[in-house]
């Protein structure tokens, strides 16, 4: 049975003393073994007992900070690796790093585990061969909502970019390219155009329904639904699947234009401190008990085969967590188009916001 799962912002401070070695930043005092490794991850992305089994089992502590969105650990790493050993890009950052010579080449000899990732996940467009990365997750971007202030179910983009209905209860994501791929979507332009039209169109979109938007949030905007802060939000299927578990007023729906897959995927970035405790970190997470862990408790898709097998119908057979596939062949996976597009896409939500 699914154990009960705290909110978003509660999580972390739920673990407690359970997680050995966790905690915000790059320093603070290890026991044991003495030796450690430096994890950016994102917020509510890791199992509930991983890191406590993880040093159980190896003498390594983990110290996890978090990011907020893809263009934040950008940010946080163009100049230079603070100390971090493992972070968790999404597919199209994987590949924005690694043209920027910001990754370091994975030992496959050093993560046995990979052979429990299912076939087509081991070799993918954005990082052949898996050569910079390591599957985490998959997970799609759609709607979540509350059922009794929606009036039907907002299966259409319409509904959060070009619709006065929800004025005041709309949340936005706020990363750049994703937010204007899925405008993009929804305009009928292919994901990944680099049309001019389309970025005028977008912006323009965008600016004319902000005075309708509540918030553009930094990766909670299931918290806000959960609140009660906003009645309808764009969000990822997992983080929505995490808060109908507790509120189950609170449904998700992927539009019936598509929408954007994405891959989170484990890294080691160049200049990793501890570069082989990092692949023993990675390796441990592709374990199927610990994969399953995680899955149990993040809620999000899985890449992992081994430990897909091992989670309950609830999880495997979930249309919220594993979308019908009907609507997966309408979604694109996001694309790195080169740093001249990612500026367009960062100036854009900046005037967006700004207006």
């Amino acid at each position: 049975m699914p154990f009960p799962l705290p909110t978003r912002r509660g999580f972390l401070a739920g673990l407690g003393t359970a997680a050995v070695g966790l905690s915000f930043g790059l320093s603070g005092c290890h026991k044991g073994s003495g030796k450690k490794i430096n994890f950016y991850n994102w917020d509510t992305y890791i199992g509930k007992t991983t890191l406590k089994d993880f040093q159980a089992a190896s003498g390594i502590d983990v110290n996890m900070s978090l990011f907020a969105n893809n263009d934040e650990l950008f940010a946080k790493l163009r100049g230079g690796n603070q100390g971090y050993d493992v972070i968790v890009p999404t597919n199209d950052f994987v590949q924005r790093m690694g043209a920027a010579g910001m990754l370091m080449p994975l030992d496959h000899a050093k993560i046995p585990n990979f052979k429990n990732i299912a076939p087509e996940f081991q070799d993918v467009a954005f990082d052949p061969g898996r050569r910079l990365s390591m599957p985490y997750t998959w997970l799609v971007l759609g709607i979540g909502y509350r059922k009794s202030k929606v009036q039907g179910v907002p299966d259409d983009w319409k509904w959060v970019f070009d619709s006065p209905m929800y004025k005041d209860r709309i949340a936005l994501l706020s990363e750049a390219g994703d937010l204007c791929r899925l405008v993009f979507k929804y305009l009928g332009y292919p994901m990944d155009t680099s049309d001019p039209a389309a970025f005028r169109k977008a912006e323009e979109l965008l600016i004319k329904q902000k005075p309708y938007v509540k918030a553009f949030h930094d990766d909670n905007g299931q918290d806000l639904l959960l609140a009660g802060d906003v009645d309808i939000v764009i969000e990822y299927n997992g983080d929505i699947a995490q808060v109908m578990r507790e509120d189950p007023d609170l449904n998700f729906v992927v539009p019936r234009q598509g929408s954007q897959i994405s891959s989170d995927c484990l890294c080691i970035p160049k200049g990793a401190p501890s570069p082989d405790l990092a692949h023993e970190f990675i390796n441990y997470l592709l374990d199927a008990k610990a994969g399953a862990e995680i899955s149990q408790t993040i809620q999000y898709p899985t890449p992992n085969a081994a430990a897909k097998a091992l989670m309950p119908a609830t999880y495997r057979d979930n249309p919220v967590i594993f979308p019908p596939q009907p609507i997966l062949a309408k979604c694109e996976y996001a694309k790195y188009a080169g740093e001249a597009i990612s500026r367009q896409y960062e100036e854009i939500i900046t005037r967006v916001r700004a207006a």
